[in-house]
């Protein structure tokens, strides 16, 4: 018998609210009981009393007692476009994590609001790597004649201050899936590339689409003096990988993949890009979120899969194509746990706190770092 839990298991060992989710410190109001049988009812009534005027979009991560009231759902770019998209839509409730929702408010209108239910729901990843880090980072590359020769390169799943660094200094935005064409266009400008936050992407990317290889790549360490990185190692490198992860992608490993094959012979596994690169490498099929649904969804009736992401999304591609079997590729449970901080307490919190005319956990970006924010999103964009 299988040791790997059943997928419905492991989805219900995260509906107790206490278990994953805790309550955030930025409700300043009266969260309603996650117990509440009305909470429903509530955020119907809410939402439909604001109408046009709210928006509420949902990450493809979110548990699903909230993605069913989102109007759109999608990756972290996807909706941060839908929001500038719907400018009609006075405020735009963002069911993810923070640097999502500054995105929102760098690419909306000033007369849009955009709100998250909770602010303590951050990105594990985007705090990797501050503005004071990377600013040590750069003046240590301009020491040793390097940083003319390099250009920034930023995953999407970043803060609006480091998105702003790479704009201030020619970068761009990447996402994981048009991270291979952003990479191309950084090495048609310069020699080299400082890659932010998430290492894996960078390292995948280089070397699975670029055809670099691992001794291109330089791992910087920012609690380290000049990135425990020698002169040496840094001039002979192409790829300056800042040191950081998603805690959720970066569990996943090799021993998963055998286990799976072993127990399943004609298994197909995929991941998403910022998994290991050993992982990456023995996998079937590698791609963004939104391909991972794709390409699931479009296989054949009886294809089996294990998919290496976040346990909300494969479980409800595993509802969504019941002629498939879909398993999760870990063996425990591995919800990304700030986005799950955003839940239906929170989110009827918010509605009704608007329809009483309160705006509650306001996302706003300052003038100067949405403007340089804005210059590496609309490089992406012109890519």
């Amino acid at each position: 018998m299988s040791s790997t839990p059943p997928l419905a298991q492991l989805l219900l060992l995260g509906q107790g609210r206490d278990l994953l989710s805790e309550r955030g410190v930025s409700c300043t109001g009266e969260l309603p009981a996650a117990s509440d049988p009305t909470l429903v009812a509530r955020a119907e009534a809410a939402k439909a009393a604001l109408g046009d005027r709210v928006l509420i979009l949902g990450h493809h991560y979110q548990r699903d007692e909230v993605i069913q009231f989102a109007d759109i759902t999608g990756d972290s770019f996807k909706l941060a476009q839908a929001a500038a998209a719907q400018s009609s839509a006075e405020y735009i409730i963002f069911c993810g994590v923070h640097f999502m929702a500054e995105s929102a408010d760098i690419l909306t209108g000033p007369h849009q609001k955009v709100i998250l239910p909770d602010l303590a729901a951050g990105c594990s990843m985007a705090d990797m790597a501050t503005a004071a880090q990377v600013d040590q980072c750069w003046k240590d590359l301009e020491a040793l004649g390097i940083a003319s020769q390099t250009v920034p390169v930023t995953y999407m799943n970043s803060s609006a201050a480091i998105k702003s660094f790479t704009g201030a200094h020619g970068g761009t935005i990447c996402t994981s899936s048009n991270a291979e064409k952003s990479l191309r266009w950084a090495f048609n400008k310069a020699e080299k590339v400082l890659f932010l936050p998430d290492q894996h992407l960078g390292r995948n990317t280089a070397v699975k689409d670029l055809g670099l290889s691992l001794d291109d790549c330089v791992v910087w360490n920012p609690w380290k003096p000049q990135g425990g990185l020698t002169a040496e190692e840094i001039r002979a490198a192409k790829m300056i990988l800042w040191r950081g992860h998603c805690s959720v992608h970066g569990r996943f490993t090799r021993q998963s993949i055998d286990d799976f094959r072993t127990r399943i012979p004609e298994v197909k596994i995929i991941v998403h890009p910022e998994c290991q690169h050993e992982v990456v490498t023995a996998a079937d099929e590698v791609g963004s979120t939104e391909r991972i649904i794709r390409v699931v969804s479009e296989s054949a009736p009886g294809t089996q899969w294990a998919v290496g992401t976040e346990l909300n999304l494969v479980g409800r591609l595993a509802a969504d194509n019941p002629d498939k079997s879909v398993y999760f590729l870990d063996r425990t449970v591995c919800y990304c746990s700030t986005m799950n901080r955003i839940d239906l307490p929170h989110l009827v919190w918010a509605l009704e706190s608007l329809v009483s005319g309160q705006v509650v956990n306001e996302i706003k970006v300052d003038a100067e770092t949405a403007r340089y924010s804005k210059l590496a999103l609309e490089q992406m964009l012109a890519l």
